[in-house]
């Protein structure tokens, strides 16, 4: 590459790494704020909201890559012809093609980096991240038992723990079992442990005492033991094949279709096939939206009042791009044969790149116009 092209290059690679960093950013606060809330409030730790939000980031960078692209190079470009570098280059016999060579290979970097995350990283994600989910809802300790807090897994159950030791122990136990219709019983303990066996968690109690109300006979009776077994798994809902969901799955199976991955994923066929041709269609239009936004720029040539009219058209551009790909994956979800519709918004993208093209390499239509209008 010419040194022109490796700095433009280099520049682009800056500041798209800016863009994408700052989107990245503000999508993660906005999620992380909420995914806080429901895990430290259900009694999970720092690392499980780390380790969750971890999980998610590989489908926020998806999102904003192509966004931080596009608008990587409308920013390097309007730099460059603020600063006449890229005039000089123009001056120089460069044509609007040529100037597109480090624009194109930038798209090809986007193209590489959103195909493994569609392809590989994504759905990798989300299956860890769907496992993770279905093992914290099975986690008693964390749904049931919450240092300091009153807990009432059903209407006829409340179990208090005071503290939770270092090393897992639970001191200063209290559980009320209200199931049965004829006797209610009071569980007290020093100290606990959760064990887990084949039938689910049991919770040992050691150095406590239990109270027993009859209430057919109005008679209280006392127990004091020095260890008793309490069953807990009856307290969790029985673990039931989860819904998978078709994001976790990767794209030969969503082209094949298998009936099995239907019917364990609530989906159709159509929908599938939406799934992913999208995985391929989002990597080209993330390398072909850095060549618009530079070819946006370049029409016009260099005008001392800014580029203001570029921009507002790179606005536009980007709102039709995505608008005609909502509208072909709706189309392609709508019908398993419509999934062509898919890529209308590349091809869209390719001529108007195109066209952009030839009026940067004919500045003389400007000129005639501005002629025209005097």
């Amino acid at each position: 590459m010419a040194t022109f092209d490796r700095y433009m290059l280099s520049q682009l690679t800056v500041t798209f790494g800016f863009f994408a960093f700052i989107l990245v950013a503000v999508y993660w606060v906005n999620r992380a704020i909420v995914l806080f809330e429901d895990l430290i409030s259900d009694g999970h730790t720092a690392l499980v909201f780390l380790e969750f939000t971890a999980l998610a980031l590989p489908n926020v960078i998806l999102l904003v890559l192509p966004v931080a692209g596009f608008v990587a190079s409308i920013y390097v470009a309007n730099r460059l012809i603020s600063e006449s570098e890229m005039v000089v280059m123009q001056s120089a016999g460069h044509s609007a093609k040529r100037l597109m060579v480090p624009a194109l290979v930038f798209g090809v970097g986007i193209f590489v980096m959103m195909s493994i995350l569609s392809h590989i990283l994504v759905p990798i994600s989300r299956t860890a991240l769907a496992e993770r989910e279905g093992e914290l809802s099975q986690d008693v300790t964390t749904q049931f038992l919450n240092a300091g807090r009153f807990v009432h897994p059903s209407n006829d159950l409340t179990i208090y723990v005071r503290e939770f030791s270092e090393t897992g122990e639970l001191r200063d136990i209290l559980l009320t079992d209200d199931r049965s219709a004829n006797i209610q019983t009071i569980y007290t303990a020093n100290r606990a442990f959760l064990i887990k066996t084949e039938t689910g968690p049991r919770l040992v109690m050691l150095s406590g005492q239990t109270q027993t109300l009859n209430r057919t006979t109005d008679r209280l009776s006392f127990v004091t033991f020095t260890e008793l077994t309490y069953d807990l798994g009856a307290l969790i809902p029985s673990s039931k094949e989860r819904v998978l969901n078709m994001r976790e799955l990767f794209t030969p199976a969503l082209l094949r279709g298998d009936q099995a991955d239907l019917d364990r994923t609530n989906s159709t066929t159509a929908i599938f096939k939406a799934q992913a041709h999208g995985r391929f269609s989002k990597p080209l239009l993330g390398m072909i939206l850095p060549l618009l936004g530079v070819a946006v720029m370049l029409v016009g040539g260099f005008n001392r009042m800014g580029v203001s009219r570029q921009i507002l058209a790179s606005a536009v551009i980007i709102i039709l791009v995505q608008m005609l790909f909502n509208a072909g994956e709706n189309a392609a979800i709508s019908n398993p044969t419509m999934w062509p519709m898919i890529y209308i918004p590349i091809a869209f993208a390719v001529a108007l790149l195109w066209m952009l093209l030839f009026l940067t390499a004919r500045p003389s239509l400007f000129s005639k116009r501005k002629r025209m209008a005097a």
